[in-house]
């Protein structure tokens, strides 16, 4: 913790913008006052399987460059693999073949962070499948992380696991259980979504934050009900934020505090501007 705190670095997710391309996103973004941007690479934004990838990034970069946006890279577009099945196939999926497709794009993920300055590569673990018991779940997400942090470790760029509720890693503890089975290594940090707290966690979120504090790489945010995983408008859900934020100030953390509302696109300009005033007023850190 720091005695002096410094001041949140507020962004919001484009997987809440679907609606709009990305450059108008981007433009939105940067006159409501936000600071950076949790860029999903998905069809609709910066497609990571699409043609001339490379160019495309620079491209992404020069705009963020000159909006003063900072970036963190995400990964959990639904059907970016797969247009069956959510989120798949993942990195606990039975099929080798499969696995490797995941981590091929989560090592492209990194690449393109690294090509665009952010500050980390977001990514979770997916859910357990039918039949495969926990030791060799965790076996598999293990070895299917090996790889892509030494690419994270050639680019110098943290891999931020989140906990998501139903998944394999779904809670704090789970990704401590990941970072000992790994050796602790220097570059896997932790994705934080305070909403995910409230939903399941023991703690607060705001004690949540401070026991999370020396492994945050980023932080997503929104409004959440205890026991249930909907990300909700500020204001719609259960959580206290002053004391979360002030409790997140608190821990010098420098990255970006992104705003994760993937099921709002259809009104995501109005939330994006709702969200930056509500965030401005819960806590003097926001600015």
């Amino acid at each position: 913790m720091t005695d002096h705190p410094a001041p949140l670095r507020l962004g919001y997710g484009t997987n809440g913008l679907t609606d709009l391309r990305l450059d108008d996103a981007l433009h939105l973004l940067a006159d409501l006052g936000y600071d950076g941007v949790g860029l999903t690479l998905d069809h609709m934004h910066l497609d990571p399987l699409a043609p001339d990838l490379p160019t495309r990034t620079r491209r992404i970069a020069h705009t963020l460059d000159r909006l003063g946006l900072a970036v963190t890279v995400e990964t959990g577009a639904r059907y970016v693999l797969d247009p069956r099945r959510k989120h798949g196939p993942s990195l606990l999926d039975p099929d080798p073949e499969a696995r490797a497709t995941r981590v091929r794009l989560l090592q492209t993920a990194v690449q393109v962070a690294a090509d665009l300055g952010a500050h980390a590569v977001h990514c979770f673990s997916g859910i357990t499948p039918e039949g495969t018991d926990p030791d060799t779940a965790w076996k598999r997400l293990a070895e299917a992380l090996t790889p892509v942090l030494e690419t994270a470790a050639a680019a110098r760029i943290p891999l931020a696991v989140e906990p998501e509720p139903g998944h394999l890693l779904s809670s704090l503890a789970d990704f401590h259980h990941l970072r000992r089975t790994l050796g602790d290594p220097e570059l896997l940090g932790l994705t934080l979504d305070i909403g995910h707290c409230q939903c399941l966690e023991e703690a607060s979120p705001a004690d949540c934050v401070r026991e999370a504090a020396p492994w945050l790489r980023h932080v997503q945010i929104e409004d959440m009900r205890r026991g249930v995983h909907e990300h909700l408008p500020f204001g719609d859900g259960e959580i206290d934020f002053p004391p979360v934020l002030e409790a997140l100030a608190a821990t010098g953390y420098q990255g970006l505090t992104v705003v994760e509302l993937p099921r709002h696109s259809h009104a995501g300009p109005e939330l994006a501007r709702a969200s930056i005033d509500f965030l401005r007023k819960a806590a003097p850190a926001c600015r």
